[in-house]
């Protein structure tokens, strides 16, 4: 059989009818009567299948009994004009080989409709369904249009480290790594555990961002990209959050403000376009089958203007619609951290298009964001999305090391082991700016797909770390 060389689903779907063709995939479904057999095939390569024609005057029926639904087989024969609805050409098959079985007894994605959380259980199948495989299909198209956008804009892919002895964000809740028995953990004078002998001869730990390291690369190649995993030891189960995900954080020399707004609006307006170009067929069936509004919501971000909104205007506008009405589970004064909740009102109800909300109060945004004139604010910039809430977090760093250091102070932010990006502000230091995306964010807007662990692979969350 293998005489041919294979054809692909997609490829086969647009060739032309009256060629002898090759295909080899697993089954979604077999029907038939008497007479002719129908199975549609599905190799990945695209959300159609391809329908094969059996006739079993030429084939015989006893010799098809182990091609049931997830079955793995290689079908040849001439392709030819369809006469069905569905589909414009199918394949009169000569020869079947049957290479992997499927019994319908214990094959978990027979074709019937299965629940979200029953598929999360069986994560190492569920790339075998539509939609699955249409958010995977997805997924790799946002990863190249990142790359691409930034190769073009002439960024250069910088790789920051995964295990790490700094924590970017202050919170703490990091992932240790670590060689020690911990069984048998030898303590020092003061009742710490004595990592000396650790690996690292020090605490070391899953990154929870690349950005410090990624500012060091912008000040020596002045623009840079990084593009990788992240881990957040968060007890969050929620349907946004996940204890190892992706981040694409950029990071710009000589960048201000306005600039680093430009840049977030242009780059996921970008990535957006990107999947209403080059992913029509998954769109259109996600579209259908998991949010009607999809496709309509997906052209109206590339289309609209985002609104800029400094944060105290956006607490304005959300204690007015609290004075006319408008009923919110969480407080928001002036000062408080807007919730996904205060955020979706003003991009989905106020606004009606995305918005890059600015000029947050110091205490609750990082400690390296660049402080605003007024000493009360910093130029934090977040893009607001609807459906989702805040899908990126940048700012314009703060670049003078006195004032840096002077907020290290005040946040008592342990330091001892960040002398190295201390550095960048005592030799040589410069404006700069930078955002991060969390891919997976990004993933449900394009998808609109309900809950973040069925926008990667294999989720990992707490109590989960399966497949």
């Amino acid at each position: 059989m293998d005489s041919l060389k294979r054809t692909k689903v997609i490829d086969a779907l647009s060739a032309k009818a009256g060629q002898k063709i090759l295909v080899k995939g697993w089954v979604r479904t077999r029907r038939g009567n008497k007479s002719v057999g129908f199975i549609a095939l599905n190799d990945g390569s695209t959300i159609k299948n391809i329908q094969i024609v059996v006739d079993f005057e030429k084939i015989a029926e006893d010799s098809l009994k182990g091609i049931t639904t997830g079955a793995c087989i290689a079908a040849e024969g001439l392709l030819v004009e369809s006469q069905g609805q569905g589909q414009s050409v199918e394949i009169q098959a000569e020869k079947i080989e049957l290479y992997g079985t499927a019994d319908p007894e214990t094959y978990p994605l027979q074709k019937k409709g299965h629940t979200m959380e029953y598929l999360r259980g069986i994560a190492h199948l569920r790339p075998r369904t539509n939609t699955f495989s249409a958010v995977l299909r997805i997924r790799h198209n946002m990863a190249y249009a990142i790359h691409t956008y930034f190769h073009e804009h002439g960024y250069f892919y910088f790789h920051t480290p995964i295990i790490t002895a700094s924590d970017c964000e202050g919170a703490g809740q990091m992932f240790q790594v670590t060689t020690k028995n911990l069984y048998d953990l030898k303590k020092d004078e003061n009742g710490s555990i004595d990592y000396r002998d650790d690996f690292f001869g020090k605490q070391a730990s899953l990154t929870v961002s690349g950005q410090l390291e990624g500012e060091l690369g912008a000040t020596a190649l002045g623009a840079i990209y990084t593009f990788g995993p992240t881990f957040r030891a968060e007890n969050s189960n929620t349907p946004r959050h996940l204890a190892e995900f992706w981040m694409i954080e950029p990071e710009i020399a000589f960048m201000d403000k306005a600039e680093l707004m430009d840049l977030e609006e242009d780059f996921v307006k970008y990535c957006v376009r990107w999947a209403l170009e080059h992913c029509a067929d998954d769109l259109e069936f996600l579209n259908n089958m998991i949010d009607k509004g999809l496709i309509e919501r997906l052209k109206s971000v590339v289309n609209t203007e985002f609104v800029r909104l400094p944060y105290t205007e956006g607490i304005n506008i959300l204690q007015e619609a609290i004075k006319n009405g408008k009923k919110f589970e969480f407080p928001c004064n002036w000062g408080d951290d807007l919730s996904s909740e205060h955020e979706r009102y003003l991009v989905e109800e106020h606004f009606k298009r995305p918005v890059i909300m600015t000029d947050y109060p110091r205490e609750i945004k990082a400690f390296y964001m660049k402080i605003n004139e007024d000493k009360k604010t910093v130029q934090g910039t977040d893009v607001l999305f609807p459906q989702i809430g805040e899908i990126i977090g940048g700012s314009v760093r703060e670049e003078n090391y006195e004032k840096l250091m002077n907020e290290i102070e005040v946040r008592n932010i342990p330091m001892k082991d960040m002398w190295w990006y201390l550095d960048t502000r005592r030799f040589g230091s410069c404006p700069h700016a930078g955002f991060g995306l969390g891919f997976e964010r990004l993933m449900l807007f394009v998808t609109g797909m309900q809950n973040i662990r069925d926008v990667i692979p294999f989720p990992r969350t707490p109590n989960n770390a399966e497949f």
